[in-house]
């Protein structure tokens, strides 16, 4: 995992603010398990923690020693399923896991920039000989929210969204407002500090980006 925790709740949080609106049942893998150290499996244990309550399957795999990959394959059984993410996770080596015939082309790690490398140059679709399948995907290097504006960002936290009618105001962005339920609810720990400081980045990020890029009338 080689990351900070806060990090790592932020990367699964961008892919869940495309899922969540469009009600799409999604599934967080962490792979590489083989190289994982202490505070790594601490980090796990932590994600772990914080989505599965919100109703989010959070698994830790191995694409080439093979750890998790049954409990994959049992989400995974009789669905279309669209694997996303950085590049350099492992996508690929965890398709191929999956199903071993594929043998999809994987790469390692640049040893130039450190970062992962485009192994996988355009979306194709699998099929599953267990059922189903499986869309592999190019790797995304950033997620930007250019279609949501600052007061879309609470309805599409799961946890936000049960607690935000009882703040005071109809229009409460839960930072500064007084009379905050979301707030409330984070000071007494129902709502993770982490999740928080995500939503918070989320709306920032929204807020400083010009107007046009947030027009949605085109």
């Amino acid at each position: 995992m080689k990351t900070n925790a806060l990090h790592t709740f932020g990367l699964c949080l961008c892919f869940l603010l495309t899922t969540t609106p469009q009600s799409i049942p999604t599934i967080i893998v962490v792979n590489k398990s083989d190289l994982w150290e202490e505070e790594d499996e601490e980090i796990f244990g932590g994600v772990k923690a914080i989505y599965e309550p919100l109703g989010y399957p959070v698994i830790g795999v191995s694409g080439l020693r093979g750890d998790g990959i049954d409990e994959f394959r049992a989400h995974l059984k009789d669905k279309l399923t669209f694997v996303s993410g950085h590049s350099g996770v492992g996508k690929s080596t965890l398709v191929n896991a999956v199903q071993p015939n594929l043998e999809l082309i994987t790469n390692d790690i640049s040893d130039y920039s450190g970062k992962g490398q485009h192994t996988t140059t355009f979306a194709e679709m699998h099929d599953l000989d267990f059922g189903g399948q499986i869309i592999d995907t190019p790797g995304i290097k950033e997620l930007a929210f250019i279609n949501m504006e600052p007061h879309d960002v609470a309805h599409n936290f799961v946890e936000f969204f049960k607690v935000l009618q009882h703040c005071k105001y109809n229009d409460c962005l839960h930072i500064n407002e007084p009379h905050c339920a979301v707030k409330a609810a984070v000071e007494e720990g129902s709502i993770s500090i982490i999740r928080y400081q995500n939503y918070l980045d989320v709306v920032g990020d929204i807020q400083n980006q010009n107007h046009w890029e947030r027009e949605t009338d085109w």
